[in-house]
């Protein structure tokens, strides 16, 4: 891992953090949308995360001199639609319902979508916390090479 490492692997957990926070804010702007572009009601949105570089062994190695040991972080692979099936909500008046009078809803649920927004801002606090960390470490360093 070079001199910078862990200030590359906080930032990646940054950016992926912004992310997923910015995800979830569309979830929850969301969870009333009946229509959309496409014609039915809004699906929920995942966004999905993956391991950079070859994984912790990998980075041990070379730290101890090995050097095929690659940066470590964490990237997005992408944004999928949630699985789980709309919500069938009966509401005749609804502009959006069907002759039965049930209206198909989001499958967004506010509840579950604050709890990801506090773990997800609970992540981005400790890569700040890691990223000031290693920073101080620097600092102390270059203040002892003095």
């Amino acid at each position: 891992m070079s001199f910078f490492g862990a200030i590359d692997v906080s930032a990646s957990g940054l950016a992926a953090e912004r992310l997923r926070m910015d995800v979830t804010a569309e979830n929850l702007a969301n969870a009333q949308t009946t229509r959309t572009a496409s014609g039915g009601p809004y699906q929920r949105q995942e966004v999905v995360l993956q391991q950079a570089g070859n994984g912790f062994g990998a980075t041990l190695a070379g730290v101890v001199g090995d050097p095929s040991g690659s940066q470590g972080g964490v990237q997005v692979t992408g944004i999928v639609a949630d699985p789980t099936p709309d919500k069938l909500v009966y509401d005749p008046g609804h502009p959006d319902a069907n002759a039965q009078g049930y209206v198909r809803m989001p499958n967004v649920n506010p509840v579950t979508e604050m709890v990801d927004l506090i773990s997800e801002s609970r992540s981005y606090e400790a890569d700040v916390t890691a990223m000031q960390t290693a920073k101080q470490m620097y600092t102390k360093t270059l203040d002892l090479l003095k």
